[in-house]
């Protein structure tokens, strides 16, 4: 079955863009930034792991997430083994503030594929801003072999974006997906306003 369809192909919609200065700050320390990145890439596996366990049930989640757990495994290690190719080591790994402030916006419905609608929404809007900070180095970073490496990433994550609201749409309805999406990005835009702009971070 697949999920991703022509009617979700949406833009990201988010209503913030990234600050100018971050892809300049990054610029600064590419251990750091690969080094969040890599993490990033551990948590969403573990996140697309974690969503298979608690709702096995929704076989079609599960045949859909399957292999995206791989992907981003795969992700991690590609990311590591630029970190070696550049012989830099892997950091420690830092909280991320922005994923944490997500969280509390994400509500309890009553209903466990309410729940699961809910958790997809926000983790898509996570994809869809890894998506344009992806961008962004693609496209002004001056390391043209990073840029390269950034591009492949870019294009992962609009599909993870648009399969988690897929998804979302499957276990609730159009309506409701739409009508909390757009609550999200317009909270997730007052979280980019307040959020110090770090160079050591994706997000």
């Amino acid at each position: 079955m697949k999920i991703v369809s022509e009617e979700h192909k949406q833009v990201l919609g988010l209503k913030l863009p990234t600050d100018p200065r971050w892809v300049n700050m990054t610029q600064i320390s590419v251990e750091d930034i690969l080094t969040d990145h890599a993490y990033c890439e551990q948590k969403a596996a573990l996140t697309c792991i974690s969503l298979i366990q608690t709702y096995s049930e929704c076989i079609e989640m599960v045949r859909e997430l399957s292999p995206v757990v791989t992907e981003e495994w795969g992700h991690f290690r590609a990311v590591l083994a630029e970190l070696d190719k550049r012989n830099l080591p892997l950091g420690i790994q830092r909280k991320d503030l922005y994923v944490n402030e997500l969280k509390k916006f994400e509500e309890k419905p009553g209903g466990r594929k309410e729940r699961l609608a809910e958790r997809l929404i926000m983790f898509a809007l996570i994809e869809a801003r890894s998506c344009e900070r992806f961008r962004l180095l693609s496209l002004y970073v001056e390391d043209d072999a990073l840029k390269q490496f950034y591009h492949k990433f870019m294009v992962a994550e609009a599909g993870h974006y648009r399969l988690m609201i897929d998804l979302a749409t499957l276990y609730s309805t159009k309506e409701k997906v739409e009508k909390r999406w757009q609550e999200y990005l317009d909270y997730e835009a007052e979280v980019m306003k307040n959020l110090e702009v770090r160079s050591d971070r994706i997000h």
